[in-house]
């Protein structure tokens, strides 16, 4: 969350929601027992031990219901800070324990205890909140999920009850009308749908199965960007999708990476391999066989690498997080004179992809360290000098943007373009980080002009994300209304009548002497024309083109646009002028 929403009177406003909510739930469930209740991007949640209760809709409309009359009741939120005893009895008396007492022994000494307290309900809570519930209006609960305490599986499943809050009704309104777009957007059951992937309990969690149409559109977004990328300098390589032990030791991933990596595997000779979570290893591993010269940097290797990364089971989400998924990744090697222009040109990339996908709204945030955290490796020096390099690269661009403590990766600080879909969503995407330390930890070197040797700088860097990601994204920005060079099927093709198939397939074959790379498929099946053209606008398709006899005779196609509807008679190579734009 970014600093000026945690700082706003609508994160308040929030957190004393889920207070509300918490109030309403004790008052109605006395035995429950409350862990914690944060406001989180678009609303709060608070997790809530019901014992062996099983929660309902008709719950959430009951708590709802109650939070109305307490907000009514318009009453004063009191801070107040306690001693850690004086907390202890207090948690005791409040019967919350034990939830609230190991939250309690997580304050570190000489930290503030407070608490907060409306009517009869009191919570051990940082704040902050607003000065009373008369000020809670505008809320609504959304749904009920599970959760672990504290996050772990290895500790007991609790109650998640989601909701969301508002300044004013008209905003309420308008996040509950894009909640139910959303849904008609949810890009697992449009996948499924449209044909483009699906996910099979036999074969695994988080692992997709692209379907036809989904490879194509996959394909679609990986030569784009191929094609973009040798334009601007970059070598594609392959690197398999297992590596041993000793290349992630060496790299450092095993200390810091390790919870996310699937269990290691360990051959006949003794020899110990990793299914592969990340490719910078193995492009490091390509830089090193050979020596290099000053003058052959910058190089620029790039891969579409499928990496495998272990990923809680409630933590997956359709395409969104998935445990195997493919990066469009590329790894970066220069001398420090050149660092601020390759990550400019790879800024520049980036932004080129977002526009071409039809992703204009974004930001830009850059990740930092945060310095009370041990996990990052390197010199202060060398992070000092990759943060200013971002910051300069920004600023010589123009990009407004957010520094985030606490978001770099672990050897380096990035940059990630946070984008807003058309439902004004917000998605990290794509992501640029630079890296003085695996150049480092590899004893990575150039020859330099001097003829002495020298240390590269990495730059790492995925416009993308990943394809599954992005893909998701796509599929719900656009509602699976692809525009017409991403579309699976860009063009279907529907006879009339079975003796008009013969004419069909002539266009199709015209259609693409002019242009190889147009997908269009013929749709002979023996369904009414009417039918056919209703399937095939289910199925989102560019343009339907019709043909009959006037069509066979005239040497034209009657149009049906997406987006327009009935166009009419058009001549073949009118039509796909008007196609390609």
């Amino acid at each position: 969350m970014d600093a000026s929403y945690v700082n706003s009177r609508l994160f308040a406003l929030r957190h004393s929601a889920a207070h509300l909510m918490a109030q309403s739930v004790l008052q109605l469930y006395p035995d429950a027992k409350l862990t914690i209740g944060p406001p989180i991007e678009n609303g709060f949640y608070y997790d809530i031990d019901f014992g062996d209760k099983k929660f309902s809709e008709d719950d959430l409309v009951r708590i709802e219901e109650r939070m109305a009359e307490n907000a009514a009741r318009d009453l004063p939120i009191v801070r107040e800070e306690l001693s850690r005893e004086e907390a202890r009895k207090r948690i005791l008396a409040m019967k919350q324990d034990p939830y609230k007492l190991e939250l309690l022994d997580d304050i570190p000494e000489g930290d503030v205890i407070s608490f907060y307290t409306q009517g009869e309900f009191t919570d051990l809570c940082r704040g902050p909140h607003v000065a009373s519930t008369g000020e809670i209006q505008n809320f609504k609960l959304l749904n009920v999920a599970g959760a672990y305490w504290r996050g772990s599986e290895k500790n007991k499943m609790l109650t998640r009850l989601y909701g969301t809050a508002f300044e004013t009704q008209q905003e309420l309104d308008r996040y509950l009308h894009n909640l139910e777009e959303a849904k008609k957007r949810d890009h697992r059951l449009l996948g499924r749908e449209l044909g483009l992937f699906m996910f099979s309990p036999v074969v695994g969690q988080g692992l997709p199965l692209w379907l036809p149409k989904g490879a194509t559109l996959r394909d679609t977004l990986t030569e784009f960007l191929k094609a973009e990328q040798l334009k601007r300098g970059y070598e594609p390589v392959v690197t398999p999708n297992i590596g041993s032990e000793k290349l992630y030791e060496k790299s450092g991933h095993i200390i810091t990476y390790r919870d996310k990596m699937f269990p290691f595997m360990t051959d006949a000779d003794g020899d110990t391999f990793i299914l592969k979570p990340m490719n910078c290893p193995f492009h490091i591993e390509i830089y090193k066989s050979e020596l290099r010269s000053y003058r052959d940097l910058p190089i620029r290797y790039a891969e579409f690498g499928t990496v495998y990364r272990y990923e809680q089971s409630g933590e997956l989400a359709g395409m969104l997080r998935v445990r195997g998924f493919t990066q469009d990744d590329a790894h970066l090697f220069m001398r420090p004179d050149q660092l601020l222009d390759e990550f400019v040109a790879t800024v520049d990339l980036t932004i080129f992809v977002c526009k071409k996908l039809g992703l204009h709204d974004y930001a830009v945030r850059l990740g930092t360290r945060d310095p009370s955290s041990n996990k990052y490796v390197g010199s202060d020096e060398n992070w000092s000098l990759a943060e200013s390099a971002i910051e300069q690269a920004c600023k010589q661009m123009g990009l407004d943007f957010e520094i985030s403590p606490g978001d770099a990766a672990f050897y380096g600080p990035k940059l990630d373009l946070m984008l807003r879909d058309a439902l004004g969503r917000v998605w990290q995407m794509g992501t640029i980080q630079v890296d003085y330390n695996l150049p480092e930890r590899f004893d990575l070197e150039y020859i330099g002009e001097d003829g002495q040797p020298h240390r590269p700088i990495m730059i790492h860097r995925a416009p993308f994300g990943s394809l599954e990601r992005m893909i998701g994204l796509l599929t719900e920005h656009y509602a699976g209304a692809f525009p017409f060079w991403l579309a699976p099927v860009q063009i279907v093709l529907l006879p009339i009548a079975d003796r008009h198939v013969e004419y069909a397939q002539k266009v199709r074959e015209e259609l693409l002497s002019i242009d190889p790379k147009l997908r269009i498929a013929i749709d002979d099946s023996s369904e009414r024309l009417g039918k056919k053209i209703v399937m095939n606008q289910a199925q989102k398709v560019p343009y339907m083109l019709v043909v009959g006899d006037k069509d066979a005779e005239n040497h034209t196609v009657s149009v049906r646009s997406r987006d327009e509807g009935d166009i009419g008679a058009m001549e073949i190579a009118a039509f796909l002028q008007r196609a390609l734009g």
